[in-house]
């Protein structure tokens, strides 16, 4: 067992953290094995994936509000499925979270409070996507109380250069913004695209839509802009033309899918003397275990920094997220994999 686990605090019980949750208990048996089933870095620096401590939990959602997170995480509308894994009943309670009432915020200084009472050190943000004003609010609470932020929606934090750089000044880490899932829409869609501009052949149009069941796919019919442009930008890199690139973020809500998201990709390319390549996939996943996959590595990059007193960003992030501030052609796979390296030694 590492010397000190990971205090994290979540803002947003849906099921992202359902799947997390789960998944932390799912591998706490399996600290010695060599190989993890879905795991690419069983640990960072001293924390293995199971050293996660869930300290403080904030919702508005009143079915959640005041319940043990080990039994919030299934209340509401999450639909995550209940793995055949044993979870202790939590000593963190779901308490109530920033609301915004007109032109003014509430309930901000309680979760200073709570992040400063909990000895949280990261804050891991995850409500639903379109509420800019939310993702900026709780940066702020976890910059007051000195704790680490993670992005994992498309709102624009770490990008915000004003933010980073308080960040940055206080020593305080801040990663995002968006997820980059396990395998995801987008990184599947952006290895197709780096694989036709490798073998020579010209991208002539190419489409991504995705259809889903749970909440976020709800949200995203009338909030999806934030989420377009995201997924935009996590298909940019040098090389490739994303101009006749189009992401459909949200293409339907079917409550049949639950939580699982399933998306289609079509490829049109010209090869030798403009002759036609096409290419159609359908890929299929557990979209919060999707989240979780990527969530576990975030959040103990966050961690270790803080510990290190590296703050702003850390280039160690990247492989894990859609938007990085300045984007993804501005960190090289040295810097990234140099960054991860100095955390894992740490």
């Amino acid at each position: 067992m590492s010397e000190k686990k990971l205090k994290l605090a979540v803002a947003g019980v849906g099921n992202n953290i359902t799947a997390l949750m789960q998944g932390v208990s799912f591998y706490k048996d399996q600290r010695t094995a060599d190989c993890l089933v879905g795991i690419k870095n069983p640990f960072i620096g001293s924390l293995h994936v199971s050293d996660i401590d869930f300290v403080a939990a904030f919702d508005i959602d009143d079915k959640k509000i005041g319940a043990s997170l080990d039994q919030a995480i299934f209340a509401g509308t999450n639909n995550y499925p209940m793995l055949d894994v044993h979870l202790d009943q939590s000593p963190c309670r779901v308490v109530k979270g920033i609301r915004m009432s007109g032109n003014c915020l509430s309930n901000m200084e309680q979760v200073v409070d709570t992040l400063r009472e909990s000895g949280a050190e990261v804050l891991l943000y995850s409500l639903p996507t379109g509420l800019q004003w939310a993702a900026d609010a709780y940066a702020a609470a976890a910059l007051e109380a000195g704790v680490a932020f993670v992005n994992c929606t498309p709102e624009v934090v770490s990008r915000n250069a004003d933010t980073l750089g308080k960040f940055k000044e206080a020593g305080i880490p801040l990663l995002g913004d968006d997820l980059a899932s396990h395998l995801g829409s987008s990184v599947v869609h952006r290895v197709l695209l780096r694989l036709l501009a490798e073998r020579g052949i010209t991208l002539t149009s190419s489409y991504q839509l995705n259809l889903g069941g749970n909440a976020d796919f709800a949200n995203l019919r009338v909030a999806g802009a934030s989420k377009h442009q995201s997924k935009l930008n996590a298909l940019a890199q040098d090389g490739v033309d994303t101009s006749a690139v189009e992401v459909i973020p949200s293409a339907g809500f079917l409550k049949q899918l639950n939580d699982n998201k399933v998306g289609y990709f079509n490829i049109e390319g010209a090869g030798w003397a403009g002759t036609p390549v096409s290419l159609d996939l359908k890929l299929k996943v557990q979209d919060s275990s999707n989240a979780a996959g990527v969530i576990i590595d975030l959040i103990r990059v966050a961690a270790i920094s803080l510990r290190l007193g590296k703050g702003g960003f850390n280039p160690a992030a990247v492989p894990c997220l859609k938007s990085p501030p300045g984007g993804h052609p501005h960190f090289s796979d040295d810097e990234i994999a140099n960054s991860l390296a100095e955390l894992s030694a740490a």
